[in-house]
Formats: C-alpha cells, structure tokens, sequence
C-alpha cells in the first residue's frame, strides 16, 4: 500500500473460507461500504435478511442468486448486476459460485426508524 492509502477490492481473496469475509471499507454515520466475498455460501435455511437500512449491492466477481420472500424464483447475479433493496425487503442468498470467490460491494444507507 502507498502513501495515497490505495487498496484492491481483489486483494486477499480466498477459495477456502469457511464463512462469508466482511470487510467494512469505509463508513459514516448516514452510509457504510462493505467488501463481501462469499465461496459457495449462502443464507441459512429458512433464514431472511430484514435490514433497518437499504441497501444497495453490486456483483463484482463471482455469481450468486438472490431470493427476495415476495418472488418465486431467485435472480442470478453476474458481474456487473446490482440492486437497491429497501429496508425491511426480506431476501437471502441462495446460493454463491462454489469454485471461485463471489465479491460483493455493498452500500448500507441510512436508518428508516424514527
């Protein structure tokens, strides 16, 4: 790393990691950037996210399929492929590619409780 503090979202990326690594990039108290990387994980059965904040996620590398409670089938996500997920928007990850490392980019906004 040199002085301007510049780093790799692809940096120490792993095939062998036995739950999902986060890594919390950069945060306020309005926004938090968080590094995601998954290999071949997913949401526990019968498990939904219900997050108090949105949450905006792009796919960087990998594939994955998200499931959001109110759609039949889960979206596949390719590099490239993002999504805005409102607060309280109950989803899971159903499933990460296996051989590879899936890297997310997420950005959690703000606080919908009053």
């Amino acid at each position: 790393m040199g002085a301007s503090g510049m780093k790799n979202l692809f940096d120490d990326l792993s095939n062998m990691l036995p739950e999902e690594l986060v890594t919390v990039l950069a945060e306020n108290q309005h926004v938090r950037i968080e590094r995601i990387v998954s290999t071949g994980h997913g949401s526990p059965e019968g498990f939904w996210y219900d997050q108090d904040e949105a949450e905006w996620v792009v796919v960087l590398k990998g594939e994955a399929k998200l499931r959001f409670e109110d759609d039949d089938e889960p979206a596949t996500m390719r590099p490239g492929d993002h999504v805005l997920i409102p607060a309280h928007r109950k989803h899971r990850v159903e499933w990460t590619t296996p051989n590879e490392p899936t890297v997310w980019l997420a950005v959690f906004m703000g606080d919908d409780l009053d």
